[in-house]
């Protein structure tokens, strides 16, 4: 039957009315059941009751999903009489120890030095700190600082003078915080450890359950989804892996050139730290306070200055540039993703971060073609590239 509306606004039509049909079949599978309602209802409550170790199960499948190639390919070379527990608990301790002992021995090293530092302040406050020689040659406040510094740690017992001015309930409320501080990441620490034991052993069933159900959900895109999410994932670990390294061999040649002493044992301090953003720091101003101590300023100077430059540079660029790649997300996007990532969830932000964007981008772009496909009047659309072809019976 022929008719004088014109092919634009006959597809215009179908698709109003497809659309139509779709949007009121949504909207009937959309009506909550006592299914759905009772199964949110134990979602909102499990969440709810575990909302305490929300921080260790990220962590714990973090390592898990970065660290999975390599357990495979270690389960690989065992033997077959291995059961897969003994071969989950095995991998679990190398997973710890090669995460924790370096943060460990950083600490270590750090509480001696700290602790070295305060029994030579405490010598030296027996007889009054003297000014340091290079203090009052300092540009601009230099002869103020080498004033107060006379009038004000000169004299013996100074600092202790200093120390018992300190209200004893501000030191027990630091203590105190302090004290939660460290209960908390330590019970954060065992817990996602005791977690990617069970990850590892039950890891391909979990993957495979999460997989088809996300599939039954969101449909086929759900495999797109978690390969992107898997990608993010171990390029944020990677880099920061990458970021340590860097930040190991730079700082300890930035100390060498500044003179500082055992600039090796620095050098791998500073790299145990700075896997923790800004972390790497307390590494410098330890170091930096400890040489100018010795009344080598030039040198502390100069270490301060280059170690500073280096972490800066491994943070805000080193990071964002290795994580590109894997986050397919450009430098500016990688860099907010780490640190709003870190000031909400902390350590495990880092990586949380760029993977959400990763999966924000994703969705985005999928959201764009759909609309491309589904607008018949883009002129990028396959529909409108198809009605501008021409027909073979004109004439």
């Amino acid at each position: 039957m022929q008719t004088d509306e014109p092919i634009l606004a006959q597809v215009e039509r179908r698709q109003s009315v497809r659309s139509g049909d779709k949007g009121i079949s949504w909207i009937m599978k959309a009506r909550p059941t006592a299914w759905s309602v009772y199964a949110a209802l134990i979602i909102v409550l499990s969440v709810w009751v575990l909302h305490s170790f929300l921080h260790a199960l990220l962590v714990a499948c973090v390592a898990a999903i970065a660290s999975w190639p390599l357990y495979r390919k270690f389960t690989a070379h065992l033997p077959s009489r291995i059961s897969r527990s003994t071969a989950a608990l095995m991998f679990t301790c190398v997973m710890s120890a090669f995460v924790l002992a370096p943060l460990m021995f950083a600490l270590a090293a750090l509480l001696s030095e700290a602790h070295a530092l305060i029994l030579e302040i405490a010598s030296a406050d027996g007889q009054g700190i003297a000014v340091p020689h290079w203090l009052p040659n300092m540009p601009l406040a230099g002869p103020w600082l080498a004033g107060r510094w006379q009038s004000e740690l000169a004299h013996p017992g100074a600092i202790w003078i200093w120390a018992q001015r300190i209200e004893p309930t501000t030191l027990l409320a630091r203590a105190q915080a302090l004290g939660q501080f460290t209960a908390r990441h330590l019970f954060i620490i065992a817990f996602a450890i005791l977690v990617l034991f069970f990850l590892y052993q039950d890891g391909e069933s979990l993957a495979q359950s999460l997989r088809r159900l996300l599939c039954q959900r969101v449909g086929q895109r759900a495999d797109g989804y978690l390969d992107v999410a898997t990608r993010a994932v171990r390029a944020s670990v990677n880099s920061m892996l990458i970021v340590g390294l860097f930040d190991g061999f730079g700082s300890a040649l930035a100390y060498a050139i500044a003179g500082a002493p055992h600039p090796a044992l620095w050098g791998a301090i500073t790299a145990s730290l700075a896997l923790v953003p800004f972390v790497g720091y307390l590494a410098v101003a330890a170091l930096t306070l400890h040489l100018a101590m010795a009344g080598t300023a030039a040198s502390a100077l100069l270490s301060l200055g280059l170690s500073s430059a280096l972490l800066f540079c491994g943070d805000k660029i080193v990071r964002p540039m290795v994580a590109r790649d894997g986050t397919r997300l450009s430098f500016v996007w990688v860099l907010m993703g780490c640190l709003g990532g870190f000031e909400v969830l902390g350590l495990v932000g880092l990586v949380i971060g760029p993977v959400v964007l990763s999966l924000a981008r994703e969705l985005w772009k999928q959201s764009v073609r759909d609309a491309a496909l589904s607008d018949p009047t883009d002129s990028t659309s396959p529909v409108h590239r198809t009605m501008r072809q021409p027909s073979h019976g004109a004439t």
